[in-house]
């Protein structure tokens, strides 16, 4: 598994985990049962603390994106429609807050917005 870890950026290491591993989930590159790295072993390919790879699997299990069973490692969960649902509506709402910010610095209009909204639907 691939994870790409950023020094320059404002996002702690463990939550650059986080985001990564729910993405790989959300997309389908990671099913329901597939085998995660274990904690040391990330660490060790990351470079980082032990203790920086615990925190993420622990909020990716507190998130129900993971579940952990002592003595065999970390598996992707079974993931539950609804939650998946949320996750992908938080980032599309993360993303349009983005673009939200964009338009009202460079005066852009909500029609304008809405517009080009309508059109990048539209495909």
């Amino acid at each position: 598994m691939e994870l790409y870890i950023s020094n320059a950026g404002q996002e702690p290491i463990y939550a650059q985990i986080t985001r990564q591993i729910k993405d790989k989930i959300l997309t389908g590159e990671l099913n329901e049962g597939d085998a995660l790295p274990s904690i040391r072993l990330l660490a060790k390919e990351l470079r980082i603390s032990v203790i920086t790879t615990k925190r993420a699997y622990e909020d990716l299990e507190a998130a129900g994106f993971i579940a952990t069973m002592p003595g065999k490692g970390s598996f992707v969960a079974p993931q539950n429609p609804e939650l998946h649902h949320e996750e992908c509506l938080k980032q599309v709402e993360d993303c349009l807050q983005n673009a939200v910010d964009a338009a009202r610095r460079g005066g852009v209009t909500l029609d304008e917005v809405q517009q080009a909204l309508t059109l990048l639907w539209e495909g």
